[in-house]
């Protein structure tokens, strides 16, 4: 276990690379956005990173965040961002907690928090999503398959509340990050396909990468990288 002495020294080590790959793919600084990923990851340490400069969460279960969201109390107060699974049962909860929903995976999920949206009291509301696509047709994880999407595109465009921003996968572990390279690049490519699909939306956003192959992601076009234990340490 990282002891919280090394936590900014390890989110340097993290930016350096992010910069690196941001140059060999002759891209801008800032078109890559770190997403600080604290799934089991105690309140000190969090405070650690968001003193360290992280202003974006990721956590994985509307549970887990249910305790960390309300007992970090730093300022400003970072984005969260929900990126694992949601239970059609959480989905309320989770518009209550998170700033970006990221694993919308289904048209059912996009439905379901559409309607609970416009249902709320105070009208109005909204929540940034993107769609959580299984590139790599893995039976072990959730997602549209890039079809899918394809079909489904115009029906979430309209759904009212839910500002699509772009999509979302987890790449199939590998010991060589090369080679799921491909599955990075194919979602970029579906990206621009949805886009024009999904007109009147802002579709730039790829969140993509995590700790073992997030410079390969950024090289593909990452907007965001989902980085845990390259900043935190292993999880216990």
């Amino acid at each position: 276990m990282v002891g919280t002495s090394d936590v900014a020294e390890r989110l340097t080590e993290v930016r350096t690379r992010i910069a690196q790959a941001v140059e060999r793919a002759g891209r801008k600084a800032d078109d890559v956005r770190l997403i600080a990923v604290s799934k089991t990851v105690p309140l000190d340490r969090i405070q650690l990173a968001v003193a360290a400069g992280v202003s974006e969460l990721g956590e994985n279960r509307v549970q887990e965040a249910e305790e960390k969201i309300p007992g970090l109390l730093v300022a400003p107060r970072p984005r969260w961002h929900l990126i694992g699974h949601l239970q059609s049962n959480k989905a309320r909860r989770a518009l209550e907690l998170f700033d970006v929903i990221q694993s919308v995976d289904s048209l059912a999920l996009a439905e379901l928090l559409s309607r609970r949206l416009t249902a709320r009291t105070a009208p109005g509301g909204t929540i940034e999503v993107l769609f959580e696509v299984n590139v790599a047709g893995e039976a072990s994880k959730q997602g549209f398959t890039p079809d899918q999407l394809l079909v489904a595109a115009p029906a979430l465009a309209a759904l009212p509340g839910l500002q699509p921003r772009g999509l979302m996968t987890v790449a199939p572990a590998a010991l060589n990050p090369e080679e799921v390279r491909w599955v990075f690049r194919s979602l970029r490519q579906l990206r621009d396909r949805v886009a024009d699909r999904m007109r009147g939306n802002v579709m730039g956003e790829l969140s993509m990468g995590m700790s073992h192959d997030y410079p390969i992601a950024v090289e593909e076009g990452a907007t965001m990288v989902r980085i845990g234990s390259a900043i935190f340490g292993a999880r216990q």
